[in-house]
């Protein structure tokens, strides 16, 4: 088997307009169909899906890290800060970092899925372990 790429993300929502308001506003995804429980957008080509499901727990996501990120410009780093803050986003505390490990903005949806915009690509990321990490293997 040979995977592809990502072919959807899927997140639960336990409110359906609430989490389409922000999916819209804070990413700019194009919301394609809603049904009773369900929504589906593109987000330049990536299909994000959000499935109500309004009596799950969702206490323990708050002491995750995991997070999914997605690229933006340094140029546009304040922009984005700004933006989240408009919209009253829960903007997370980042964890201290080297500027070589260039810039985030974390936070979170309505139902605390974490988020991040980072301003570097993975060959910064790299660069920087390689010359700063040397308890790191490296294999490529």
């Amino acid at each position: 088997m040979h995977l592809q790429g990502i072919n959807h993300l899927c997140f639960s929502v336990s409110d359906l307009n609430r989490s389409i308001s922000f999916y819209e506003q804070v990413f700019g995804a194009k919301l394609l169909v809603r049904g009773r429980k369900l929504a589906y957008f593109d987000l330049n080509g990536l299909w994000i899906a959000l499935n109500e499901e309004p009596d799950i727990p969702r206490n323990e996501i708050n002491e995750s890290y995991t997070h999914i990120a997605f690229t933006i410009c340094e140029e546009d780093f304040e922009e984005a800060e700004a933006r989240l803050s408009n919209l009253n986003v829960n903007v997370l505390p980042g964890r201290k970092r080297d500027e070589r490990d260039m810039r985030s903005i974390y936070f979170c949806d309505p139902d605390g899925h974490k988020f991040e915009f980072h301003t570097g690509k993975l060959h910064d990321r790299l660069k920087y372990y390689r010359n700063e990490m040397k308890h790191m293997t490296f294999y490529e």
